[in-house]
């Protein structure tokens, strides 16, 4: 089999939803094989409280599958935890199992054995706990993959929304947007959605940082400064990109028609839309990486582990995106 066909799933954090979330989906065929790396005990003990009849097939390096796995069952790349998972019950002891499977699927990819990973949500308290510095699976995979630099972007059907600065205070976000990072941010967005989505020549909306993109400078300077300069730099080489445009009009159809991917400042100028727009069937998709990861939009919900009320539709569009962009990269 080639390394077209073959993905990685990671279920995250074991006390959370991302195990439920992994046999839910086994329950349908998929059209690519997929490779859970995960305890295979954990699993067989959430699909019993799950009640659900899920065959769990062993898989590996040495042992890949040949084919799409058969509705009802799932190819498992066992990975041992360090303690007994509980659902609901976060437990530090488990911090380097989760770990273990992100260094394994992300290995695997850089090898050539996966086409790309696809990752359940992780907590990334409980990992800091545990004594192990962690800021989450954007920042893990950039280091394991000695990427320098990475970029955010959440999708959802019709809006695609990259993020110039991701986990910052607001205070810092100003100082933050330089001309070399939101160059690099940009070219890296225009590069992926090029290369790993198959656009020719992606058109980027970009927020600009203030109120009103600023007003002329009466409501701030950075658009003047910063923004306009770079943007009309990046221009010269070739990047499609209309902006800086308030951030209060940009995200409506006629803006929104014509354009392949939104560049927002910071986090909660963009994500909020976007989550609106496309909540539970989202997916979050790292730039930059020599490799394919998709995400689901949500958090471990932690309170519905093991209890079956919960909806897989965010992690079926991880799964689909990883196959589109698989397929475009080819």
């Amino acid at each position: 089999m080639t390394a077209t066909h073959l993905f990685a799933l990671t279920p995250g954090e074991p006390a959370g939803i991302g195990p439920d979330l992994c046999l839910l989906l086994a329950r349908q065929a998929q059209p690519h094989a997929l490779v859970a790396i995960a305890s295979r005990e954990l699993l067989a003990e959430r699909a019993e409280q799950l009640n659900l009849d899920i065959q769990l097939v062993a898989a590996g390096p040495g042992n890949w599958p040949s084919g799409p796995a058969r509705a009802g069952s799932l190819y498992v790349w066992d990975t041992p935890l360090g303690a007994p998972a509980i659902p609901g019950q976060l437990n530090p002891a488990n911090a380097a199992y989760v770990l273990e499977t992100l260094k394994r699927a992300g290995q695997g990819c850089v090898a050539g054995d996966f086409a790309g990973m696809i990752t359940a949500p992780v907590h990334k308290g409980v990992i800091n706990q545990a004594g192990i510095p962690f800021s989450g699976h954007t920042e893990f995979l950039a280091e394991l993959t000695h990427t320098e630099q990475v970029v955010m972007m959440l999708a959802t059907r019709g809006l695609r929304v990259a993020l110039v600065t991701t986990h910052l205070p607001l205070k810092e976000v100003a100082a933050a947007i330089t001309a070399e990072r939101l160059s690099r941010v940009t070219r890296i967005l225009d590069h992926d959605l090029r290369s790993k989505f198959g656009i020719p020549r992606p058109r980027i909306l970009v927020c600009g940082l203030n109120p009103h993109a600023g007003e002329g400078g009466h409501l701030g300077r950075e658009e003047i400064e910063v923004i306009e300069p770079t943007l009309e730099q990046l221009r010269g080489e070739g990047i499609d990109l209309l902006g800086p445009l308030p951030a209060d009009t940009l995200f409506t159809p006629k803006h929104l028609e014509h354009c392949d991917a939104v560049l927002a400042m910071y986090h909660d100028q963009g994500l909020p839309v976007l989550k609106f727009k496309g909540f539970g069937a989202a997916v979050n998709i790292t730039l930059g990486l020599p490799i394919i990861r998709t995400s689901v939009d949500h958090g471990t919900a932690l309170d519905l582990a093991g209890s079956g009320k919960i909806d897989s539709g965010s992690l079926q569009v991880a799964l689909e995106t990883a196959y589109q962009m698989a397929a475009s990269r080819n």
